[in-house]
């Protein structure tokens, strides 16, 4: 059985990470950043300060947060999976197939966005230009994104302007588009969880536009998926519309930066 401790059980991704990979029968050992607040020893989710003893005979610490103290991992021989939206510098990301790369004790996530253009050539054959909108949830934010969205909600339906202190912008009810990085741009919308990615494919001269067989992980759907259905999915679900020639169409991914993004290639890292 996988011996592993989750640094950051108190995060959003720190108790989905904790609750799955107990589902699957690994050994999971939950710790905080750092010393207990008086709110989390009484909470119903249980969690242990982090002690660097804690950590011996462990095969792999999972970083969801970084711990207070500088040189909790200074002593762990062990693997180290940094998931972080930090990570530490010089980390090889993890492989986007196959199992934990031997020749590596330490690695870091991927972005999921990253994962999913990884993704294109495997699901559309023949397409040349691509150019799109990522409609972005504040999953990405992780339990600061949810609880500055419930609250500026509250606050914005009272009749009052909202804190953005949290947030570092305003999010209720608010449709946000950032500045274009090439032919991709990010909208943030007032969701909690669930992507969308919409890009509009041209196929290369004298070709046409094939959808594939979806890889593994993914799932063909008959209608554009909405943030709803990709919220409760562990898959990205795609679909894709043919546009007035066979050579435009109209590509749109639906993935769950939590569900999609990290638990599932995290079970496929461990090989659980």
């Amino acid at each position: 059985m996988l011996k592993l401790a989750v640094v950051g059980a108190q995060t959003l991704l720190g108790q989905e990470l904790v609750q799955v990979l107990e589902a699957k029968e690994a050994s999971v050992l939950p710790l905080a950043t750092g010393a207990l607040s008086r709110e989390q020893e009484e909470a119903d989710l249980v969690i242990f300060a982090p002690e660097p003893a804690l950590l011996q005979g462990l095969d792999l610490v999972i970083l969801a947060d970084t711990p207070q103290a500088p040189d909790m991992l200074a002593g762990f021989t062990g693997r180290i999976l940094d998931l972080r939206e930090t990570p530490g510098e010089g980390l090889e990301p993890w492989p986007l197939t196959g199992a934990w790369p031997a020749e590596h004790r330490m690695l870091r996530g991927r972005p999921a966005l990253e994962q999913v253009l990884s993704l294109l050539p495997t699901l559309v054959r023949g397409f040349g230009d691509v150019a799109g909108t990522h409609l972005r949830s504040v999953a990405c934010l992780g339990q600061r994104g949810l609880e500055g969205l419930k609250a500026q909600s509250v606050t914005v339906l009272k009749g009052h302007d909202p804190d953005t202190t949290d947030l570092g912008y305003r999010a209720a009810f608010e449709v946000v588009p950032q500045p274009a990085r090439g032919s991709l741009v990010e909208v943030r919308v007032p969701v909690f969880h669930g992507d969308l990615l919409i890009l509009h494919l041209r196929a290369e001269a004298e070709r046409s536009l094939q959808a594939q067989a979806a890889p593994e992980g993914v799932r063909w759907v008959e209608a554009p998926p909405t943030s709803r259905d990709v919220a409760v999915s562990s898959d990205l679900l795609a679909h894709l519309a043919p546009g007035a020639t066979e050579s435009t169409g109209v590509l749109t991914l639906g993935f769950d930066p939590i569900l999609w993004g990290v638990l599932r290639p995290v079970m496929r890292l461990l090989e659980l």
